[in-house]
């Protein structure tokens, strides 16, 4: 009984010294945290470990700034508020220490009330239901336990918050590509539909016929924009806040749009009258379908990036040379077509000159200065002011 009495054990001793153990943060979550930061991503601090333990990981990674050490709430603080109380301050906390499952489910609900986009990472049992209740739930693929696993929507497979980041850029440039394709497609298609409904009026004969309107969608249009869906993240992708999530995918390119197709359709349209009245029917066509072509090859150039003009500068007109490629590509087999013998009586083309190929690069002139900010910004003031109406 004796060799459990503190008395007794604690006596004749000499101190030797004292042993402090550390387990770090890994070194690039410093600079993963500050790069979430910039992009307008917050990371928040929700451990079950003491409150200063929390506090000084916080501050090590820069999470929390040295000056506002002591203001982390703990479990028992949690306790002590209301939902309404907690949801004025859980703006201003960025560390949470010694709370429960419960104590971090109220804090996932919290964030969700005031409209944050929440994703919430988790390896324990006990973190199964507030990564079930977030919007996106993260679970450890190293150290989570299986609950954990099956409640969440990714499975971090190197336990590492940098790879998170990584991955938010990585899905920011993908959403950017898609945009740039879908505007390219859009804007490339609008105006053929206007060119044969305009020419139907008329009563002139089709500008395009169904195998050239083939090949311009399947070589013309699909080149440029796989070439834009393979495109590198902006510079200063993680520079911007996040977008709001009621914004559908189109948000901003109505107008260029729009602009787009109508001056695609009156470049088509005018050379095409001006040749069937003062030529013959197959140049007249294939001049139509070749600036058809020629402008959407062109107008690719620009739909590459949305806020700088493709030929600002050498390094952004070369920044993605598939779609240099892909452009070069679809006016070489638009040459093939138009002076081999036998795709000639194909595609219903004719050799052209000197004098239509000068219409054909004067008239596709548009795609090349067709830059898509100024229209955002337009479409985005309008939107704005149609609001306050």
């Amino acid at each position: 009984d004796n060799y459990y009495n503190k008395e007794d054990i604690e006596k004749d001793m000499t101190f030797i010294g004292l042993v402090g153990i550390a387990d770090p943060p890994r070194i690039e979550v410093k600079d993963a945290v500050k790069k979430a930061r910039d992009a307008g991503i917050r990371t928040i601090v929700v451990t079950g470990d003491h409150q200063l333990t929390a506090e000084a990981i916080a501050i090590e990674t820069g999470i929390m700034k040295k000056k506002d050490a002591g203001k982390s709430l703990t479990g028992m603080d949690l306790e002590d508020i209301s939902d309404e109380e907690l949801n004025r301050v859980i703006k201003e906390v960025s560390v949470f220490a010694r709370v429960s499952p419960e104590h971090k489910l109220r804090i996932v609900n919290s964030l969700k009330a005031a409209g944050e986009i929440v994703a919430m990472t988790g390896d324990g049992v006990n973190d199964a239901p507030s990564v079930k209740r977030s919007d996106v739930g993260i679970s450890m693929g190293i150290r989570g336990s299986d609950v954990t696993r099956e409640a969440s929507d990714m499975i971090l497979a190197d336990d590492n918050y940098a790879t998170i980041v990584s991955a938010i850029e990585e899905g920011r440039g993908i959403y950017n590509n898609i945009r740039k394709f879908i505007r390219l497609l859009l804007s490339a298609n609008f105006d053929e539909i206007l060119l044969i409904f305009s020419a139907s009026i008329m009563k002139l004969p089709l500008p395009l016929l169904p195998v050239q309107i083939l090949w311009i969608n399947l070589i013309t249009d699909g080149f440029p924009a796989l070439a834009l869906g393979m495109d590198k993240p902006e510079s200063g992708l993680m520079k911007k806040k996040p977008r709001n999530p009621n914004e559908t995918i189109y948000h901003g390119m109505g107008l260029y749009i729009l602009v787009a197709a109508i001056i695609a359709f009156i470049a088509s349209l005018g050379p095409f009258i001006w040749f069937y009245r003062h030529s013959t029917v197959e140049i007249a066509r294939t001049v139509a379908f070749t600036i058809a072509v020629v402008f959407e090859l062109f107008l690719s150039l620009n739909c590459k990036s949305p806020n700088k003009y493709a030929f600002s500068s050498i390094k952004v007109l070369t920044e993605n040379k598939t779609l240099l490629y892909s452009i070069l590509g679809g006016f070489l087999l638009q040459l093939i077509i138009i002076y081999t013998p036998f795709l000639q009586t194909m595609f219903n083309t004719y050799p052209i000159g000197l004098k239509e190929w000068g219409v054909i690069f004067l008239c596709s002139m548009g795609g090349l200065i067709l830059y898509p900010a100024p229209f955002e910004k337009l479409e985005n003031k309008i939107r704005k002011l149609f609001k306050r109406g």
